[in-house]
This record gives structure tokens, C-alpha cells and sequence, in this order.
């Protein structure tokens, strides 16, 4: 498939395809004119690099465990394992620090209700 049509199925623009390409996440093989092709599996590929863009993952640090998706060795295997046990540890950190802003947010809309309860039961 071509730029277009990758774009069309992943939701990355034709732009962030290109840039995912210059920092190493992405590889295309390229026609006799220099047109960028891919296969299906480049379709899951976007798809998880755009899921740790959205996690607040750089793209270094995606380019740090890339070449262990696609080129695996034991020396990339270990420097991309370890990445990507940090990377957890934040985005743990990050899903607690949410957890604790949704109960409170959730306290504070029971809180609400409570007062407009009372103020609809006292006339006000």
C-alpha cells in the first residue's frame, strides 16, 4: 500500500508517517520512482507507535525499542528491555496519579449532588 492508504487506515497523517520514518520507527521499501510501499504489519506498527506518542512516550525513546521489534539481538534485546521498563514504571505512575484525580473528582461530584439534594429538599 502507499502513503495514502497507510494514512487512511492508522489515522497518522501522510506528515507524521514521513517524520516516523526520519526518526527510524517506520521502514518502507520504496518503488523504482521513489514511492514509499508497505505492508500490512507497517499498519500495526503505526498503530503502536502512535499508542506511545499518546502515552507520552518520545519518539527517541521509541526509536530506543524499535530496533529490537524488528532487528532483535541480544545487546538490543537487553538496552530495549530496559527502556521499556522505565517507560512502565511512568506510565504506572501516571495511571495512579489519574486513579487518585478521578476520586477525587469523584468525591466531589457526590459532594455536589449532596448540596443540591439538600438545597432542593430545603427550598432553595
Amino acid at each position: 500500500m502507499r502513503i495514502g492508504e497507510l494514512s487512511a487506515r492508522t489515522g497518522a497523517s501522510r506528515r507524521s508517517l514521513r517524520y516516523y520514518e526520519e526518526q527510524g520507527l517506520l521502514v518502507s521499501s520504496r518503488s523504482p520512482s521513489g514511492q514509499r510501499h508497505y505492508d500490512d504489519e507497517h499498519v500495526q506498527r503505526v498503530l503502536l507507535v502512535r499508542a506511545f506518542l499518546a502515552a507520552g512516550m518520545s519518539s527517541g525513546t521509541i526509536a530506543g525499542m524499535a530496533p529490537c521489534m524488528t532487528e532483535p539481538t541480544e545487546d538490543r534485546a537487553r538496552q530495549a528491555l530496559e527502556i521499556m521498563g522505565r517507560e512502565r514504571a511512568r506510565l504506572s505512575s501516571a495511571v495512579d496519579g489519574l486513579a487518585a484525580a478521578r476520586d477525587a473528582l469523584d468525591h466531589l461530584i457526590e459532594a455536589n449532588h449532596a448540596y443540591l439534594a439538600r438545597s432542593a429538599d430545603d427550598g432553595v
